[in-house]
């Protein structure tokens, strides 16, 4: 199939390890088992029920084909699995299998069990990427470089400044990751109509036991047709997707040829142009991005099924479960992909210090302008630097130079040493180096 070339190499192999169609099934059996674990712990079922349901049925006892091939006319996979599960029990067990429980039950607490871990990893990854943000941004407090807005160089910063933002955005992400993770990926048992129809008051009793069972959130009511624990899952991945997005977006923006801040981590044959051999393509960046635009994707999908009708979605359940997957997988994959870009990226501060003269000083022209409202009104010292950065361009001369060669400054009684010191990129960097002592004080 095309995922091999088309998909999988947004996705994390180690994530696709785990969430096979046996894990799936694996998961559902789990369900099943804690439900009836807490049916017997109420004695609702015969003592020993739940061991003999367990001995009779294991992976092997179901046929995936078979399920996969029968899922499409139940409209779930949870149908044929249940028919499978009781024509492996004898008939004794075959009552005391699914009891009180309905399809959706199963696929969502599953869809569960299997994102838990995902996340989880996801978390450690994200973490390990802030890590390694941390020592660059410590390692980079003080060089300066210029910021852009709009595409075109502004005035200066810091390249540790700006690796803080970055490191922000990956904490913001990463709190409204650890809260899903803390309470919000419930176990969903409700029964037919969710109210645990044949149960009684004992139904709430057993979503409660099953959740504790399953190491999963406890909902305060069956969440059949409330699909906000969905749309809150899908948006706190996304969130981290749109952070480690903005970090590749602006690494991939600094590789440029013309520009060559940066460069990914050099490795033999990645980034390699299949008809061009002088290049070196960010792919990593590029990986990160379409992982993110599936994301955002998937979201878009979880977010139009979230009104789902009366007790059970028509469709729209349905639609959830392969893009919420798909979203935990390719967030992985990103997450992988950015801890690596972020440990080994690469840093040519000497080509930051080049781009700053750029212009010919022109991004100075602010900081110049002031110290010439000594000497000049206000409109004439902005015309003056102005005029300045545009000499010093076209004769590659140092701004300072230019500016106390201009007709109108020669011969004034101007400091020429605050000029000079006013318009060195690296005097004129605002808070830079605040807001990374206020990054490594918040994330250490």
């Amino acid at each position: 199939m095309y995922e091999k070339l088309l998909r999988h190499p947004f996705t994390s192999a180690t994530g696709r390890e785990k969430c096979s169609a046996q894990d799936l099934v694996v998961a559902m059996l789990d369900v099943e088992l804690a439900l009836a674990a807490e049916q017997e712990r109420l004695d609702m079922l015969p003592k020993g029920t739940t061991a003999a349901l367990g001995q009779h049925l294991t992976l092997e006892s179901f046929d995936i084909e078979a399920l996969a091939d029968d899922t499409a006319k139940g409209g779930n996979a949870a149908i044929p699995f249940v028919k499978q599960a009781k024509a492996a029990l004898p008939d004794t067990l075959k009552p005391h299998f699914h009891r009180g429980a309905t399809s959706q039950d199963v696929i969502d607490s599953a869809l569960m069990l299997l994102l838990k871990p995902r996340l989880t990893r996801c978390r450690h990854l994200l973490t390990a990427s802030i890590e390694s943000g941390l020592t660059l941004m410590s390692t980079h407090r003080e060089t300066p470089m210029v910021g852009r807005t709009l595409m075109q160089q502004a005035l200066p910063i810091t390249f540790g400044a700006k690796v803080g933002q970055w490191l922000w955005g990956l904490h913001q992400a990463g709190k409204r990751l650890d809260e899903v993770l803390a309470e919000g990926l419930y176990v969903q048992f409700g029964g037919a109509v969710g109210v645990h129809s044949g149960l009684d008051e004992a139904g709430v009793s057993i979503m409660t036991g099953m959740a504790s069972r399953l190491a999963l959130a406890e909902p305060w009511l069956p969440w059949h047709t409330d699909r906000q624990p969905i749309h809150s899952l899908g948006c706190a991945i996304d969130a981290v997707a749109v952070a480690a997005e903005k970090v590749a977006l602006d690494v991939a923006l600094l590789t440029q040829t013309e520009i060559g801040e940066l460069a990914e981590p050099a490795e033999a044959g990645v980034g390699e142009s299949s008809s061009m051999p002088h290049k070196r393509n960010p792919v990593g960046c590029a990986r990160i991005r379409a992982a993110a635009r599936q994301i955002h994707a998937a979201l878009s999908v979880l977010t139009n099924a979230g009104a789902q009708p009366l007790e059970r979605g028509l469709g729209e359940w349905h639609a959830e479960w392969a893009p919420m997957l798909d979203a935990a997988l390719l967030l992985e994959g990103a997450l992988e992909t950015l801890q690596h870009l972020l440990s080994g990226l690469e840093v040519n501060d000497q080509v930051m210090a080049r781009n700053l003269g750029v212009t010919g000083g022109a991004i100075m022209a602010e900081p110049a302008a002031r110290v010439l409202q000594s000497i000049l009104s206000n409109d004439e010292a902005r015309r003056v630097a102005r005029e300045a950065s545009e000499n010093a361009r076209r004769a590659g001369v140092d701004y300072a130079e230019a500016l106390l060669a201009h007709e109108d400054v020669a011969g004034s009684a101007i400091d020429a040493d605050a000029l000079r010191q006013a318009v060195r990129p690296e005097s004129y960097i605002g808070s830079s180096r605040c807001l990374v002592e206020r990054v490594i004080e918040r994330l250490r």
